[in-house]
């Protein structure tokens, strides 16, 4: 039987720091307040680290709203590691953050072709703007646990339907841990302060 040549495939290439850009969907504290498919404050902090990585890394990273005036702004623990960039409250209340031409705009101007996203909730903002960048052409990483929705199932299935779809599951540590590379990457140190020893199995090292 002949071996599967799998050299070309780019989704078994690591995600980097050139190759790659993060977009964050609708953390705003009104749809906190419903998300009950898992720990707030851990949903939270992944996205706020995954927010710190990408800032100390220098990854690209969109951020969507969604009637901000309504659902509050989006958090300031994110919004404030970027201060000179705006944030794009989508001028269509949909769910799909890509369908907003300043939110799709912003991300094409990375010229990335990987994509790690999360969102709340799961099942509608993530997954359809997840969806609309697969049907784009682009590879879609989903920073699952930075997720979280009204329900545990509609979280489940929301992450069910992605990954049926194409997008390639990922969680904080891994993330960052791909992005850095090695331990001798220069920023390194700030990583392991900033980011690893606020989340997860990290914490314990210190």
């Amino acid at each position: 039987m002949a071996k599967m040549d799998r050299s070309k495939d780019t989704r078994l290439e690591f995600l980097t720091d050139k190759n790659s850009a993060l977009v964050l969907v609708d953390y705003q504290p009104s749809m906190f307040k419903s998300v009950s498919s898992g720990d707030k404050t851990i949903i939270k902090n992944a996205a706020i680290c995954a927010a710190k990585a990408a800032r100390i890394l220098g990854v690209p990273v969109v951020l969507s709203s969604i009637n901000p005036k309504t659902l509050g702004e989006f958090i300031p623990e994110i919004s404030t590691l970027f201060p000179s960039q705006r944030v794009f409250a989508r001028k269509i209340p949909g769910f799909d953050a890509f369908e907003d031409e300043g939110t799709w705009k912003a991300f094409k101007k990375t010229e990335r072709r990987k994509l790690v996203i999360s969102g709340l909730w799961t099942s509608m903002c993530f997954a359809y703007t997840a969806l609309h960048a697969l049907k784009e052409g682009y590879e879609v990483y989903g920073l699952i646990d930075a997720a979280g929705d009204s329900t545990s199932d509609a979280h489940e299935y929301g992450v069910k339907r992605m990954l049926q779809a194409g997008v390639i599951p990922i969680t904080l540590e891994s993330l960052v841990s791909e992005w850095m590379h090695d331990w001798n990457n220069p920023k390194a140190g700030e990583l392991l302060k900033q980011v690893y020893s606020k989340y997860g199995a990290m914490i314990g090292l210190q």
